[in-house]
């Protein structure tokens, strides 16, 4: 340490440490020593990680969703490639729902962001299309979401159809 040079905190110097002294001082009611602007900066990055998870699956399943409902004349193996991801990211989706059930409160603004950025992919992936497969234009990817809430939830809706 040079002059000058404030020392490190427990934080700043080994993360997993810390966490497990905070935990340390809040199971012993010892509040006076807990790192209270750390521990905050903590729990918000936490919801901002779940948010952020739930919107990085709602645009993967809303891309994959969108690209069933443009492009519904394609090859099975590539419809049934966007089923698989469809059926995983939606269980992701329903699963972070099911263990924080205020993130539904946070659903109807976030599928606007997560269908922006899917419909972003599902555009680029269209272009880059292969196996003789029209490529669809820009606008034929509806500058707003074509699904509610409840068909993007609905474990058996597939863009234009429900699987029985």
């Amino acid at each position: 340490m040079t002059i000058n040079q404030t020392p490190l905190t427990l934080y700043e110097q080994d993360f997993q440490k810390w966490i497990e002294q905070t935990i340390q001082q809040l199971e012993t009611r010892d509040y006076e020593s807990l790192d209270i602007k750390h521990l905050v900066e903590e729990l918000i990055d936490l919801v901002k990680s779940e948010k952020n998870a739930l919107e990085s699956n709602l645009m993967i399943l809303l891309a994959h969703l969108l690209k069933l409902f443009v492009q519904s004349d394609v090859l099975l193996t590539m419809k049934n490639s966007w089923y698989r991801s469809i059926i995983e990211h939606r269980e992701r989706v329903i699963k972070a729902l099911d263990d924080t059930p205020s993130l539904h409160n946070y659903l109807p603004t976030i599928v606007e962001t997560a269908y922006s950025r899917g419909r972003k992919i599902a555009i680029k992936e269209g272009k880059i299309a292969s196996f003789g497969v029209r490529i669809p234009q820009e606008h034929e990817y509806p500058n707003f979401c074509p699904f509610s809430v409840e068909q993007i939830l609905d474990e058996d809706f597939f863009g234009r159809l429900k699987l029985d």
